[in-house]
């Protein structure tokens, strides 16, 4: 597996992690304990050492199962957590409610560090901006913690470029981490030139459109209750028939490069810039083989070109969130 640095930071990863949300939460049953842990396990033997996690999957599971996988490796990995969600009392207790306070962050990250098994995070995320904290406030807090030790960089999630420039101006932030593929572009206007200025890498989440872009997702699919998509507007029936056609074209293209969609889709985010690092998540090992053979196929510009050019005729249709998780998203 090549290695990536993100932006100037000197953070060496693995050229595509691990997403490890959908093991615990979010995409239907959870994965049993033991089968999550092997799953993690089969990465790192394959040379995946980013792996992504978060203190609201679950909550709290996903990062006791990567805690417990990547205890025998921990010198060998870097691995990422997120701070920044509470439950909400208006809403049922649910994970909804934001809270960047420095008091917070800081009391997040010493429970991050019990379940993780490990005496510091490699990289620390803002979740979501909390809009009732000057941003300020809380890359301060994130860099108590990295002269503490507990930290070694800092990272925000679905934040525009105002706010990821107020933040690095305090403590540089190393990576953002937003949602972007084929099927969700809009991150090459609104952020992604600030990155590149100011030196920051990019790690997208849903880099195959929460599954979408493998082709094995399609109109008649059902989607478990459990299942966050069951919610999404893009994942309607009528929005999947219509979005379908972008699919197609990435199978033809696929095709063409005797790969499969999926790997097309991380190819084309590998070859879109050297600071990126795709983080798809499975929890099947032969999705994860699959998704790893991404990574070694090279697109040239024109290869680049013709697909983009093939794929931005189609309009793709529905949000990408629900109006309650949509109002989260930094502009």
């Amino acid at each position: 597996m090549q290695k990536r640095t993100l932006g100037k930071s000197g953070l060496e990863v693995s050229a595509l992690g691990l997403g490890c949300m959908g093991l615990s939460f979010g995409l239907g049953p959870a994965t049993e304990k033991g089968e999550a842990i092997k799953l993690i396990r089969a990465a790192v033997e394959r040379g995946v050492t980013f792996f992504d996690t978060a203190e609201v999957y679950g909550p709290f599971v996903n990062e006791e199962v990567v805690g417990e996988a990547l205890a025998p490796f921990r010198k060998d990995v870097v691995i990422a957590t997120k701070f920044g969600f509470e439950p909400d009392a208006g809403n049922d207790g649910k994970w909804t409610a934001t809270n960047s306070q420095p008091e917070h962050i800081k009391q997040v990250v010493e429970d991050s560090l019990k379940r993780l098994r490990t005496d510091t995070i490699d990289l620390l995320y803002q979740h979501r901006v909390d809009p009732n904290t000057p941003i300020e406030e809380t890359a301060g807090a994130v860099k108590d913690l990295i002269q503490a030790g507990k930290v070694k960089h800092f990272g925000l999630s679905e934040a525009g470029a105002k706010t990821i420039r107020r933040a690095h101006a305090v403590q540089p932030v190393t990576a953002l981490q937003s949602e972007y593929s084929l099927f969700w572009r809009e991150p090459e206007e609104s952020v992604m030139p600030t990155l590149q200025e100011l030196g920051i890498g990019f790690v997208p989440f849903s880099p195959l459109g929460k599954g979408f872009l493998t082709g094995k997702i399609d109109s008649s699919t059902k989607f478990d209750s459990t299942d966050f998509r069951a919610i999404v507007p893009r994942f309607s029936e009528d929005n999947r028939k219509a979005n379908q056609a972008l699919v197609d074209v990435i199978a033809k293209f696929a095709d063409q490069k005797q790969a499969t969609p999926a790997q097309i889709a991380l190819a084309w985010l590998l070859a879109k810039a050297p600071w990126i690092v795709p983080i798809p998540g499975t929890t099947k090992l032969s999705r994860l083989e699959e998704n790893l053979g991404g990574a070694a196929i090279d697109l040239t510009a024109d290869d680049l070109h013709s697909l983009e050019e093939a794929s931005s005729e189609i309009k793709v249709e529905g949000e990408r969130y629900p109006a309650t998780h949509a109002k989260l998203i930094d502009r």
